[in-house]
C-alpha cells in the first residue's frame, strides 16, 4: 500500500515537472524544485531526456540540497550530466555541498574535470577534496564525512553542551568523539549520556573507551557489516596513528549494502559487475556479459564431447536422452541455491572460517537428503514410463539424480568457501561458473552409471 502510494506520488511530480517544462514557466519550476526533496527529485530525474535534464538542473539553486541531489543520482547520469556544466558552477555546488556528497561529485567526473574545479575552490578545501579522492575507490575514506563533531577528553560536560549548541556544520551529532590533544581518538559518547551528566563532569570520566572504529583503507562492504552487526549510527575513521579523519553514517551504508547487494547478484547471475548496466548501451551490455557466458559455452561443447564419447550407450537404451535436462537441471539448481546462501553468509558475517565446516557438511546433507528423495521418485518415473526399457534404468536414473545432487550441493558449497579463503570475491564463483561444472560432472556421472549397469546387463 505504502509503495503504491508513493509510486502514485512520484508520477503525479514527474508530470507536473512536465507540464511546467512544456509551457517553459520557469518561475514555478524553481518553486517546484525547492519543495521537492532531492531523493525524491533524483527518481523522477530518470525518467526525463536529456534537454529536460539540463532544464531542470539548470534551475537548481547553488547550495547544499543541490549537492544532495547530484550524490542521489546514477554515477552515468551524474556524469553525462556535469561533464558539460560549466566548472564555476559545480564549484559553487561543490563548495555549498557536505565533505560525503562532494567526494561524490568529483569522482563521477574525468580528471581534468575534477582539476578545473577543485582550481576554483579555496586552497584549504582543495587540499581537503584532494585527501579524500587520494583514498581507493569503495574504501571508508572515499565513504567518510568530514564534517564531524569531536571534543578533547579534559572538556567538561556543560563546556561541550555550550559547543555542541553552537555547531552546525557537523553530519551528525548521535555520538560525540572524545580526543587527546594529539587529536587520536580515545573514546566516544552519546548525545544522552552527555545530556544527564552533571555540568562539571570532564568527559574522559564518562566516555567509553571501547570504540569500534576503521582504517580510511577499509572495505565499504566491513564497514557495512560493523554498523548492521552493532547497530551504530556512525563509525568513526582514523589513520595509522589512531587520529580522527572522520565518519561513515549510517544513511552512507544503508547506500552501500544496496550497491554491494547489486553487485553480487549481477556477478552470480554473469551479468558482468557494473552497478549501473541497465544505462550502458547494448553493445557494452553485450560485452559485459560475454566473458561470464564463455564458461557455459564452453561446458556446453564439453557435456556435448562426453554424450558423444557414450554414443553406444545412448543407442542401446534411448530412453537414457529423455533425462539428461533433468539431470542437468537439477544439480545446476541445487549448486546455485548452495552458493547462493554460502556467498549471502559471508557477506553478512554469518559465514566464516570458524563455522564454514559445519556449514559445508550440512548443504551436502541437504543435497543428500534431496538426492535421496527425487532420486527415487525420478527412478520410481523411469521404471512406469519406459516399460519396454531396462529395469534398471530407474537404478541409473534414481542414483544418478542422488550423487548429482550430492555433487552439486558440495561445489556450490565449497568454491565460494575456497575462494574467500584467498581473498577474492566469492559471487564471481556463482552462476555460470559453478553450473557449468555441475552439468558437466552430472553428465559425466550419469553415463559412468549408465554404462556400468545398463551395458553389463
Amino acid at each position: 500500500m505504502r509503495k503504491e502510494m508513493f509510486e502514485h506520488e512520484i508520477t503525479l511530480l514527474r508530470d507536473t515537472f512536465r507540464r511546467l517544462l512544456r509551457r517553459h514557466a520557469r518561475t514555478n519550476l524553481s518553486k517546484l524544485i525547492q519543495k521537492t526533496h532531492p531523493a525524491d527529485l533524483s527518481v523522477i530525474f530518470r525518467y526525463f531526456s536529456d534537454e529536460e535534464q539540463e532544464q531542470v538542473f539548470a534551475l537548481m539553486p547553488l547550495d547544499e540540497s543541490t549537492g544532495e541531489f547530484l550524490s542521489e543520482l546514477d554515477e552515468s547520469t551524474l556524469s553525462e550530466l556535469l561533464e558539460e556544466e560549466e566548472s564555476d558552477r559545480i564549484a559553487l555546488i561543490v563548495r555549498e555541498s557536505n565533505s560525503n556528497d562532494q567526494g561524490t561529485i568529483l569522482n563521477a567526473l574525468s580528471e581534468e574535470k575534477t582539476q578545473s574545479i577543485l582550481e576554483l575552490l579555496r586552497q584549504d578545501e582543495q587540499e581537503e577534496l584532494e585527501e579524500i579522492l587520494a583514498y581507493p575507490e569503495d574504501s571508508a575514506g572515499s565513504l567518510m564525512s568530514t564534517d564531524f563533531f569531536a571534543l578533547r577528553q579534559n572538556t567538561k560536560s556543560h563546556d561541550a553542551i555550550k559547543t555542541l549548541q553552537d555547531q552546525d556544520e557537523a553530519e551528525m551529532v548521535f555520538y560525540l568523539y572524545i580526543t587527546d590533544d594529539d587529536e587520536r581518538l580515545v573514546g566516544v559518547i552519546s548525545l544522552r549520556t552527555l545530556a544527564i551528566t552533571p555540568p562539571n563532569t570532564l568527559l574522559s570520566d564518562i566516555m567509553m573507551k571501547s570504540v569500534h572504529m576503521v582504517r580510511a583503507e577499509t572495505d565499504q562492504e566491513d564497514v557495512a557489516q560493523i554498523v548492521a552487526q552493532y547497530n551504530y549510527l556512525a563509525v568513526p575513521v582514523v589513520d595509522s596513528d589512531m587520529r580522527l579523519l572522520g565518519i561513515v553514517t549510517v544513511d552512507d551504508v544503508v547506500d552501500v549494502i544496496r550497491e554491494e547487494a547489486t553487485e553480487d547478484f549481477l556477478k552470480m547471475a554473469g551479468a558482468g559487475k557494473d552497478r549501473e548496466i541497465l544505462h550502458k548501451s547494448s553493445w557494452e551490455n553485450a560485452k559485459a556479459r560475454l566473458p561470464w557466458l564463455f564458461a557455459s559455452w564452453l561446458g556446453g561443447i564439453v557435456a556435448a564431447t562426453v554424450i558423444g564419447a557414450y554414443e553406444h550407450v545412448l543407442q542401446s537404451t534411448i530412453a537414457l536422452a529423455a533425462f539428461i535436462p533433468v539431470i542437468m537441471g537439477m544439480g545446476g539448481n541445487i549448486g546455485t541455491q548452495s552458493s547462493t546462501i554460502i556467498v549471502r553468509g559471508l557477506a553478512t558475517g554469518r559465514v566464516g572460517f570458524e563455522n564454514s565446516t559445519k556449514i559445508l557438511f550440512k548443504e551436502i546433507r541437504v543435497g543428500l537428503i534431496l538426492g535421496i528423495l527425487y532420486g527415487i521418485l525420478l527412478g520410481l518415473f523411469a521404471i512406469f514410463r519406459f516399460l519396454d526399457a531396462s529395469p534398471m534404468l530407474g537404478v541409473v536414473v534414481g542414483l544418478s539424480i542422488c550423487f548429482s545432487m550430492i555433487i552439486a550441493a558440495t561445489i556450490g558449497s565449497m568454491v565460494p568457501l575456497i575462494l574467500n579463503r584467498f581473498d577474492i570475491d566469492p559471487a564471481i564463483a556463482t552462476g555460470p561458473f559453478v553450473t557449468t561444472a555441475i552439468d558437466i560432472l552430472g553428465v559425466t556421472l550419469y553415463f559412468l552409471i549408465a554404462g556400468s549397469l545398463l551395458v553389463i546387463t
